[in-house]
């Protein structure tokens, strides 16, 4: 019973670091595209840059000295990727409806809403912070680090 505990510990350990690790790939990835995309033009599009570099001293600080303060950050950091991921696809939309009614004004119903989704800006790719989040939020999902030791030994990582 003890060795299958211990052996549970170890796997949601390693899942634990593999779920930060893609979490910090994602990061470089998305501030990577974002830059070569250009999407720095104006003030609104420097948000999700900026919480996205934030991130990269949190995950290394949260990656290094895993405690009860580094995981409530990386939440709180989390819960802003969920949000910023969510206006970022209604921004999108929206500058996309626009774009499509000077272009069709007459079109109505299902093909306008799909020349929307489709349209110049890419209407789902902010999607990818709300996916960043839910990465980063189901790896600190009771985090070992937050209970001071009252559950089963983990390795907080």
């Amino acid at each position: 019973m003890v060795q299958g505990l211990a052996r549970e510990a170890e796997t949601l350990a390693s899942i634990r670091k593999l779920l930060l690790g893609a979490l910090a790939i994602g990061v470089i990835g998305t501030i990577s595209e974002l830059i070569l995309l250009r999407h720095i033009d104006k003030p609104a599009q420097w948000i999700p840059v900026v919480v996205l570099v934030l991130a990269l001293p949190v995950l290394i600080w949260h990656g290094s000295s895993p405690s009860r303060a580094s995981v409530r950050v990386l939440q709180a950091l989390m819960a802003l990727f969920l949000v910023l991921g969510a206006v970022g696809v209604g921004l999108h939309y929206d500058g996309n409806v626009e774009f499509e009614r000077e272009l069709h004004p007459s079109e109505r119903g299902w093909e306008f809403i799909r020349k929307t989704v489709a349209g110049a800006t890419p209407v789902l790719a902010p999607g990818s912070m709300v996916l960043l989040g839910l990465v980063g939020l189901a790896h600190a999902y009771r985090h070992p680090s937050l209970d001071g030791g009252t559950r089963r030994q983990e390795t907080p990582v």
